[in-house]
């Protein structure tokens, strides 16, 4: 009797997983704006809506996801929200599901020695600059910055170095003068004394000082082709995900960084928890787009992309709240 319940068990192991249905997930770096997929993914929440999924880590940045998606060697991409703008001004439809991160969460950090002031921008000038890639929101944010001062991009240099670890590393060798990253790496430049945070827009405070508004980031999208054929997947992933951002509200800092496989995690374990805790003012609380939010990515773009610039931008068609919509109607029932 036992064998017949093992191999029952066994079969139908094998009938559920066949059922599964797989679908590529990309994500462009571990930084923590990206926290509430791999907590989705560690809680088993994927594995749980009868999804296979397939997850791989552009630790460049996101705009290397973005190229994955447009050459359809990913079917859903973990990156930011301004992408899709930019792909309508190419003539690409990319939309936005599911917000994770309703806010920018990047810091601008220097060294102990620098003698960039914020209150005298013209300070930045000479400077090599790390962002996590080009393209990325932490470009546009070096960019808007010189641009809201009068200043060009001709006066610094921007140099890639990723995110985490890595650019901690870039300033703490002297590779860069100034470093505009996310967490975890502005709490570690902090925690060990490597550096000052300079310019913080973590906060709601921070963000308007920056960019004039709240800045959305992280955020799933897919073409709207994908999204179109698989709409069952989307909602799976939805599900999913507006769990996990449920479940980030309800716990700790120290638990949710439990939950987290080992190499995610960042440095030493306080320090990082730490991080996570600077950090959890920027996560959405259910998945949703706010259409005013929106506008303030729009205006940053537009000071110095000129296809968006030169673009009639529907927001509209950058994000859709339907299957959030779902979730929330489910939950309310």
């Amino acid at each position: 009797m036992r064998r017949m319940l093992l191999a029952a068990a066994a079969v139908l192991a094998l009938v559920g997983a066949a059922d599964a249905q797989s679908v590529r997930i990309s994500v462009g770096s571990y930084n923590l704006n990206n926290l509430p997929f791999p907590i989705a993914d560690a809680l088993g929440f994927y594995e749980a809506e009868g999804l296979d999924v397939t997850t791989e880590n552009f630790a460049q940045g996101g705009s290397k996801v973005l190229q994955a998606l447009v050459a359809g060697s990913t079917d859903i991409a973990v990156g930011f929200y301004d992408h899709t703008i930019q792909m309508q001004a190419q003539g690409k439809s990319v939309v936005g599901f599911v917000q994770l991160a309703r806010n920018s969460g990047l810091v601008l950090a220097g060294t102990n020695e620098t003698d960039f002031d914020p209150a005298k921008p013209e300070t930045i000038k000479g400077k090599k600059v790390g962002i996590t890639a080009p393209g990325s929101s932490s470009d546009f944010f070096v960019r808007y910055y010189l641009q809201r001062h009068g200043l060009s991009e001709n006066d610094v240099s921007m140099i890639g170095v990723g995110s985490g670890s890595a650019a901690v590393a870039s300033l703490q060798q002297g590779k860069v003068d100034l470093l505009v990253n996310y967490d975890p790496a502005a709490t570690i430049v902090a925690e060990r004394g490597l550096g000052k945070i300079l310019i913080d827009a973590r906060s709601d405070a921070g963000a308007v000082d920056v960019y004039g508004g709240i800045y959305p980031t992280s955020v799933l999208y897919a073409s709207q082709s994908y999204i179109d054929k698989n709409p069952e997947v989307i909602q799976k992933v939805t599900n999913a995900t507006v769990k996990a951002l449920h479940w980030m509200k309800d716990h700790s800092a120290e638990e949710i960084v439990d939950k987290l496989p080992s190499d995610f995690v960042t440095g030493d374990k306080a320090t990082y928890v730490k991080a996570v805790e600077n950090a959890k003012a920027i996560f959405s609380l259910d998945g949703t787009f706010k259409t005013e939010d929106l506008q303030t990515p729009l205006a940053v773009l537009k000071t110095f992309n000129a296809s968006v610039a030169k673009t009639d931008i529907d927001l509209s068609k950058t994000y859709t709240n339907a299957f959030v919509e779902k979730v929330l109607v489910q939950a309310s029932n």
